[in-house]
């Protein structure tokens, strides 16, 4: 008999939200892409900030402001060990992944010029494409695209015979939202690396399920959400790297992020003041911090062998569907299925299962071009974390069944 990973019974107790029911059924939640759901551990720490310290940070002398201030900055430590930077300044508090991809996209506005090239992959989200087009449309640079194949994975050979000396920048999800698919990161930025460009990573989907090394990887710029890591919306990180972080100019003015202020002139702080404009989600912050606590207590080795067992349970039983297929069939991928139902519309999919309890994603999932790519209006997105078991992948595969049944 197969030995439990870890105690998913107690671990599901720790998410007060898994216990609710939805139209009479038991919530079955698999939008995890999406959003994570929150542990109880990690709520009352929100509540303990407000409850006991509530005050602003980095400007008081009084016992809460240091507090407070105390508390967000072991939480910025945290974050730098967890994703191993070599210092805790080159970690940037953010609103989340998108915030983070804006800055740097601002910040090299006065970098590029209009012979300059830029690349994207056809696998991105659309914060990982809006903002470069902007940039190309700021600065004249032109956008190029990494292709990808029908199996849902880049095809690089385009990519690496076309890096030049013009390539300034290369981006690229590390997991992608709609297909699950792991992309090779450290051969793109060994590659890009050697014509001198830079590199940002949108780390978003990655981060729930490995532990990405930043100074392995050797990487520039890598994004994050705490929302995606059990832990609050509205907060992130940017990791860049320090020659990097000091190069760029900062993406807000206003307090907190200068040295002196004089109506003739403004020198701005250091790292990692200079990007933090403002009062920051303070309680958010300090909860990203206990997040990765729970989640490195429990062992991310741990949680990407329980979710692997997921994604391989659930897929060899959807496709047991007829009428079912799966995109995103690449050799590496994370604990996310996109599928359709032949002939039928992933809305209508996801709204019977809705009415079953069972929560999923339909649409493009902000990935139009992929869906254009597989020329569907979108698909059915079952995302799988740790706190999910093999039961809950049974609910799914029989209201998929039932969907299939009265959608005939």
């Amino acid at each position: 008999m197969k030995t439990a990973i870890f105690d998913l019974v107690k671990i599901r107790e720790d998410f007060p939200i898994l216990s609710r029911k939805v139209h009479g059924q038991p919530l079955v939640y698999l939008d995890n892409a999406a959003t994570s759901q929150t542990p109880r551990q990690v709520i009352d720490v929100i509540v303990d900030y407000y409850s006991r310290y509530n005050a602003n940070i980095h400007r008081g002398v009084h016992t809460l402001s240091q507090e407070a201030t105390d508390a967000y900055e072991r939480a910025r430590i945290k974050i730098q060990h967890h994703f191993n930077a070599k210092h805790s300044h080159e970690i940037i508090m953010t609103s989340g992944t998108t915030h983070g991809i804006n800055m740097v996209a601002s910040g090299f506005t006065s970098f590029l010029k209009p012979e300059d090239e830029i690349w994207v992959s056809a696998m991105e989200h659309h914060s990982n494409i809006v903002p470069w087009q902007m940039l190309c449309e700021r600065t004249g640079a032109q956008l190029r695209v990494i292709p990808m194949n029908i199996k849902g994975e880049l095809v690089l050979e385009s990519f690496y015979t076309g890096l030049s000396e013009r390539t300034r920048l290369v981006f690229c999800n590390h997991i992608s939202n709609a297909l699950g698919t792991i992309n090779p990161i450290e051969d793109i930025i060994e590659r890009a690396h050697g014509v001198g460009a830079a590199v940002l990573i949108d780390g978003a989907q990655a981060a729930p399920h490995l532990k990405a090394d930043m100074q392995a990887l050797d990487v520039d710029f890598y994004t994050i959400s705490a929302h995606k890591l059990c832990g609050p919306t509205g907060v992130g990180a940017l990791y860049g790297k320090t020659e990097w972080l000091e190069k760029l100019p900062p993406y807000q003015g206003g307090g907190e992020m200068i040295a002196e202020v004089t109506f003739e002139k403004t020198t701005y702080a250091g790292l990692p003041h200079k990007f933090e404009a403002g009062t920051p989600n303070i309680s958010g912050g300090i909860a990203f911090g206990a997040a990765l606590d729970y989640l490195n207590a429990i062992g991310m080795e741990k949680i990407a062998a329980h979710e692997m067992e997921l994604l391989h349970y659930a897929t060899s039983e959807l496709l047991k569907i007829p009428g079912l297929k799966i995109y995103g069939e690449g050799v590496r991928k994370t604990s996310v299925i996109s599928f359709n139902l032949e002939g039928i519309h992933p809305y209508d999919v996801g709204t019977l299962l809705d009415q079953m309890g069972i929560a999923v994603r339909t649409g493009h999932h902000c990935a139009q071009p992929i869906m254009d790519f597989y020329q569907i209006p979108g698909t059915v997105r079952a995302s799988f974390a740790f706190y999910n078991s093999m039961a809950e992948v049974d609910r799914l595969v029989e209201g998929v069944k039932k969907a299939a049944q009265m959608l005939s």
